[in-house]
């Protein structure tokens, strides 16, 4: 039986209650809410305030939403209140919660492991434009985001994304987020193992279910059986990674405890192979190892990550096996690195069913509505009813025959949705930034794309892999200390004494090849003005300086700090 406050976990003997609370693990019987988050989640599930969102908050209005229910519990349904406009940045964290409120939301749709179809895309598109204003940004977790959303129209949005198999359910909040997949899951020619099953069967027993819907914080899965490591599986909170075992065949190698923002750290293997069918059991397993141990007490430690520093890998993995799983896992091997330093599978590839598959990209994921009704309608008009999502903010589409390929490219490309893409369009990332974020300091994505322009421009013949994630605090839903350039975004001084937009730096972070992140330079910040400037001038000293076959990461990472500021 489940850990709760009314169940406690039968492993653990209650303790009597004592001046010294520890970390409010509820596995250690510390049921009493330790701050106000924990206290909103005891009163009442998050899942439920979706009746009171059909049946009161969109009848009556904004003004009418009980507060913990509009900056708490209606993230279960994916709904947070969007910045108000015109507020700066200098002012995100002075200001009360009701101060940076707009009464519009963002919408985040989940789409586990990708997977949509052009039918599904359609919807998508139709409902940015009749009630999101044209919005609807690709995520670099697979999902797409809303903005300008009314309560008022939150009923009819549900009606029509789950009329086509889509939710909202659980795409925020501290319950398990979108399970990452492999957005060429079951087509590629190289794939070690389709983990499609899986997913599937993780979304039934898990999704929507109250035995999870209360964590200590977010939960971020992965699963992916692509050789190129195609999920960000290092920061993930539980990951599965396609391997094969030379004794069992392909199955999953399994990790745990990876995340980002202020304190990252990168996930640790359990040194276990997981066959297909075993994997919603491990992943049921490690969840309720979350939900049951993990710490409540704060906020700032509530993450996965946490635990698994503490514990380590020896003993999580002991814990999973002696008292959720109730058997042992078998050893396994670690993954290989991949062959490709680009993972987002960009580009003209074929199947293993001899079609092929497309991958384009946006910038810094920012699309619109009538563009994703344009892409659905060209996928079906090509053959193609199945497009993916990516965890890079690029779309796919899939099961074209070789010769509609090459009309398809030029349809995609004349809405300005590039193939064959620069570095620079490829591997530019940004979060949502000040415009709609109520966290953010800086602005983001008009920011990213107009590096991406100034960069073709003055370095047209670059041509080595480079990322540069552009985050608008310092939270990481850019994934800043893992890119080759990561841009943290702060308030800082110009040339002038003035206070303006910029970005602290990260150099020569990395996943999937040589994992590990970026070093900060002491003192190293630029203005937003400044940006193009000083990429530019940073990757000429990489060119200038490298060795034969030298990643920037690398570079970077042993370059002197004159090199790189």
């Amino acid at each position: 039986m489940a850990a709760s406050p009314d169940n406690p976990a039968p492993t653990t003997p209650r303790r009597k209650p004592g001046r010294h609370r520890g970390e409010g693990q509820w596995a250690a019987g510390h049921f009493t809410p330790l701050n106000g988050n924990e206290q909103f989640k005891k009163d009442d599930d998050g899942l439920n305030v979706r009746t009171r969102i059909e049946t009161i908050y969109s009848q009556r209005g904004f003004d009418s939403i009980d507060p913990n229910d509009l900056r708490g519990r209606m993230r279960w349904w994916g709904l947070y209140t969007q910045r108000r406009q015109g507020i700066d940045g200098g002012k995100t964290a002075i200001l009360e919660p009701e101060e940076l409120d707009d009464e519009y939301f963002m919408l985040r749709v989940r789409i586990d492991g990708g997977r949509l179809t052009t039918e599904q895309l359609r919807v998508i598109g139709e409902i940015s434009q009749e009630f999101a204003r044209g919005t609807a940004d690709l995520t670099d977790r697979q999902n797409v985001q809303y903005h300008w959303i009314r309560i008022e129209d939150v009923p009819e949005i549900w009606n029509r994304l789950e009329a086509v198999g889509l939710s909202t359910t659980e795409a925020c909040g501290d319950t398990p987020r979108v399970i990452l997949g492999s957005p060429v899951a079951g087509i590629a020619a190289d794939e070690i193992i389709d983990g499609t099953p899986a997913i599937d069967e993780i979304q039934r027993r898990c999704i929507g279910n109250p035995a999870f819907s209360n964590l200590p914080r977010k939960f971020k899965s992965a699963v992916s059986g692509s050789p190129q490591l195609d999920v960000a599986h290092e920061i993930n909170d539980i990951a599965f990674v396609g391997v094969e075992h030379p004794e069992h065949g392909p199955g999953f190698d399994l990790w745990v405890g990876g995340g980002l923002s202020t304190n990252p750290k990168l996930g640790v293997r359990l040194g276990a192979w997981v066959p297909l069918d075993e994997v919603p059991d491990a992943y049921e397993g490690v969840i309720s190892i979350f939900r049951d141990y993990g710490y409540r007490r704060l906020r700032t430690r509530a993450r996965l990550k946490f635990l698994v520093a503490d514990w380590g890998a020896e003993k999580f993995r002991q814990v999973l096996e002696d008292e959720y799983l109730k058997r042992k896992l078998v050893d396994g091997p670690a993954p290989e690195l991949p062959k490709e330093v680009w993972r987002d599978h960009l580009g003209v590839h074929r199947q293993k069913d001899g079609r092929f598959y497309i991958g384009f990209a946006p910038r810094v994921g920012r699309v619109d509505g009538a563009t994703l009704s344009k892409i659905a309608e060209l996928a079906e008009t090509h053959g193609s009813g199945r497009l993916r999502t990516t965890a890079e903010q690029k779309l796919i589409v899939l099961d074209v025959e070789e010769s509609r390929v090459d009309s398809l490219v030029a349809g995609l490309e004349a809405l300005g949705l590039k193939v064959d893409a620069s570095p620079f369009r490829r591997g530019t990332m940004a979060c949502t930034g000040i415009e709609f974020c109520k966290l953010a300091i800086v602005e983001t994505k008009a920011r990213g794309a107009s590096l991406i322009d100034e960069l073709e421009r003055r370095l047209p013949e670059f041509d080595e892999p480079i990322t540069i994630n552009i985050n608008g605090c310092p939270n990481s839903c850019a994934r800043i200390q893992v890119a080759d350039i990561g841009l943290k975004g702060q308030l800082v001084l110009d040339g002038d004494g003035n206070q303006v937009e910029g970005f602290q730096v990260h150099l020569g972070g990395a996943l999937g090849l040589e994992a590990g992140f970026g070093r900060k330079v002491r003192g190293l910040k630029v203005t937003s003005a400044e940006l193009p400037d000083y990429v530019e001038r940073v990757l000429g000293r990489f060119q200038a300086e490298r060795a034969e076959g030298e990643r920037f990461a690398t570079w970077a990472a042993r370059a002197d700090e004159e090199a790189l500021s």
